[in-house]
């Protein structure tokens, strides 16, 4: 190859490259959704800690793209409530005090005992609601926490779905949302218990006896509700007790 083309092939290579990364990013279906995807992962799995300030230029040059998809992606998982955005600071993982988990929760057992007394119980939901308990555990001999919170997530959903009460579900999905880091956190405390608990309300489903679908649907959330602000207490005591030494 002549030199003088050459030449020209070594100045024009960096525009080369780059056109190579445009096209491979355009084969990509949504940027947005993974880059939204990759975080939210690294959010709920415990990869950042509270404390770690999360700014869109470290965002963006660990997965390496421009800072406009993580800034969608950020104000995404702020509406979420699983961060908080601080101007000219950045993002942080957030944190539930014990009244926001008591909050959340309480909200979530008049929601889901509404749900039950209203859901069309038909051979469908009912064939869905025992598939899920089946995958439930499934995933759980496979330790997947991911997997189990949202298996977790579905079998209440589709409970909430059977309302057919377009207002209610809104609702319902936002608290949902909100009360995703406090699931993660929850897996150890009562991941275990979640078949057991999602048995017992598709038994009184079969039935048709809502009351039965009830106390049980209450029970399993009180339960969780419980076994969090237990260990949230514990980590104050044990934070006041690191802090005196």
């Amino acid at each position: 190859m002549p030199d003088k083309v050459l030449g020209q092939t070594a100045i024009f290579a960096p525009y080369l490259f780059l056109m190579t990364k445009l096209r491979e990013l355009r084969k990509i279906p949504n940027l947005t959704e993974m880059t939204y995807a990759s975080i939210k992962k690294s959010v709920l799995t415990g990869s950042f800690e509270p404390s770690f300030r999360l700014t869109e230029e470290f965002i963006a040059s660990q997965l390496g793209i421009s800072k406009s998809p993580v800034r969608e992606a950020l104000n995404r998982l702020e509406a979420e409530g699983l961060i908080r955005i601080e101007a000219r600071r950045g993002a942080f993982v957030r944190e539930f005090a014990a009244k926001e988990i008591s909050d959340l929760f309480n909200l979530r057992v008049v929601l889901e005992l509404h749900s039950i007394s209203t859901a069309k119980i038909t051979p469908k939901l009912l064939q869905c609601l025992k598939d899920s308990i089946e995958r439930t555990e499934i995933i759980l001999k496979k330790g997947d926490r991911i997997a189990h919170v949202e298996e977790d997530l579905r079998f209440h959903r589709l409970i909430a779905e059977a309302t057919d009460n377009d207002e209610l579900c809104s609702v319902f999905e936002n608290i949902q949302q909100k009360s995703l880091l406090c699931r993660y956190k929850s897996y150890e405390l009562s991941a275990t218990s979640s078949p057991l608990a999602h048995r017992r309300i598709y038994k009184a489903l079969t039935t048709i006896d809502r009351e039965k679908a009830q106390a049980a649907m209450e029970d399993h959330i009180v339960y969780v509700r419980n076994r969090l602000l237990e260990a949230l207490e514990k980590k104050s005591r044990d934070e006041v007790i690191a802090a005196e030494q």
